[in-house]
């Protein structure tokens, strides 16, 4: 009976790591896609490093690297494997608890800087050197319904076609109301709880592969199983 539960314990790591492990290719692909198609790092220069694309491409590799860890650990049966893929898991765990902490306790100082980034990559747009920033810049107002960073009069006297609502009238435009820090801080607030439904998810099932992992090992240890590969 204990034999034949955990087989099924066995098994069920297998296909849930595997599932982990298509769900982080797909990842990996759509952040490859943003990366190739959509980007918009002049947006903010100074955080380029921390854009959605790259945040999704870093995720699918760490995704795909420990659920291959996982699956091939539990479908071999060695003890290395998923004592490794256990404490990967927590470290992963700890990583991600430490974030959502940092970014609650310092909401404030990381809107300021997302502030003064959007104004220094508004600025070189508005310098003309490059069509890269204002096309960024045309695609985020168009996309968001906003101009500038908090309004139209951000532009000064270069205020681009795409922060007018329909077609720019020289004489009377009717340039788009609001900013797009607020619309992006609105788009936060929204999603504000199904980001910490996710992250509580994902805690959970970080804990639950880490019970896997660790009753696996704890069985193979008693069994002499040791490293078999």
């Amino acid at each position: 009976m204990a034999q034949g539960c955990l087989k099924c314990l066995k098994y069920t790591m297998c296909i849930a790591n595997f599932l982990c492990f298509m769900c982080g290719v797909a990842v990996l692909g759509f952040g490859v896609f943003m990366m190739v198609n959509v980007r918009v790092e002049a947006l903010t220069p100074t955080l380029a490093s921390f854009s959605v694309a790259n945040m999704l491409l870093i995720s699918g590799i760490i995704i795909t690297c420990v659920s291959f860890l996982g699956f091939l650990g539990a479908l071999k049966e060695n003890r290395c494997l998923l004592l490794t893929f256990f404490l990967l898991l927590f470290f992963l765990m700890l990583v991600e608890l430490t974030a959502a902490c940092l970014l609650l306790m310092f909401e404030g100082e990381i809107a300021t800087l997302v502030k003064d980034d959007l104004n220094k990559g508004l600025t070189k747009a508005k310098s003309g050197n490059s069509t890269k920033e204002m096309n960024d810049w045309n695609l985020i107002q168009t996309k968001f319904d906003c101009c500038g960073v908090d309004n139209v009069t951000d532009w000064g006297d270069k205020v681009p076609e795409s922060c007018c609502k329909e077609i720019c009238n020289a004489s009377d435009p009717k340039y788009r109301e609001k900013g797009c820090l607020v619309k992006l801080k609105t788009m936060f607030e929204e999603n504000f709880l199904t980001t910490g439904i996710s992250v509580i998810v994902l805690c959970i099932i970080e804990v639950l592969g880490m019970c896997f992992a660790m009753t696996l090992f704890c069985h193979i240890s008693r069994s002499g199983l040791g490293y078999k590969l």
